[in-house]
């Protein structure tokens, strides 16, 4: 314990009385360091912050607490009440704005994913409704036609999503100012972005693979 000992600081020999937890008093997105709270009686401050822990409506209890500190000195200035609830909200809003566009430009490519996977196997299935029907008149399955389908669509987005995972380990560093208490090389983040690509591309291959089950043998031999 270091209660007790002794430590210098700003040529000083100072006693430690008391520990406290971490704080990020440098901002939330800085990390934790160590710091040091002097009593105001050494080291005099022109203007202070004071903390009260409540219970119930923070602001219900201002009446009583400046009532407190003006008993100690009536010619204190009291000013800029606030919730921590609220400081926290301010202090998080450019990142939590940050996030907010980052999801909305991660939505925007998904959909243009979704779509862009729905538009070549559509283009394939209309090149391959010949050889499709062959398939279905020579006794192929629906269901094997349709795996068929869905199972190339998959294959094009695995491909695609290695390629990006790469991506994103090398890039990934470049977001660091823009992350909280997650690492670039999140696993997690890595492995819930993949089944969410998978399962759009399982969604967008889908349509095309239920039309390609549904061709007509004869239609699609008559198809020129």
């Amino acid at each position: 314990s270091p209660l007790g000992e002794s430590i210098t600081f700003w040529g000083v020999s100072r006693e430690i009385v008391g520990v406290v937890g971490n704080v990020r008093f440098r901002g939330l997105d800085q990390d934790q360091r160590p710091a040091m709270y002097p009593p105001l009686a050494q080291v005099p401050q022109a203007r202070l912050r004071l903390l009260v822990r409540t219970e119930g409506d923070p602001l219900a209890v201002l009446p009583a607490a400046r009532q407190a500190v003006w008993t100690v000195d009536p010619s204190i200035a009291i000013y800029g009440v606030d919730t921590l609830e609220s400081l926290l909200f301010q202090r998080a809003a450019q990142p939590r704005f940050n996030a907010l566009l980052m999801t909305i430009l991660a939505g925007l490519a998904l959909v243009l994913a979704a779509v862009g996977v729905y538009g070549v196997l559509s283009y394939g299935v209309a090149e391959r409704t010949r050889e499709i029907g062959i398939r279905m008149a020579l006794g192929a399955p629906r269901s094997q036609v349709l795996g068929q389908v869905v199972g190339r669509g998959l294959a094009l987005t695995a491909t695609a999503l290695v390629l990006g995972l790469g991506l994103a380990l090398i890039l990934g560093r470049l977001l660091q100012s823009l992350l909280f208490e997650i690492t670039p090389r999140d696993p997690w983040t890595f492995a819930v972005t993949g089944a969410c690509l998978l399962a759009a591309a399982a969604a967008a291959a889908y349509l095309p693979a239920r039309r390609a089950s549904r061709v007509d043998p004869m239609t699609a031999l008559r198809h020129d």
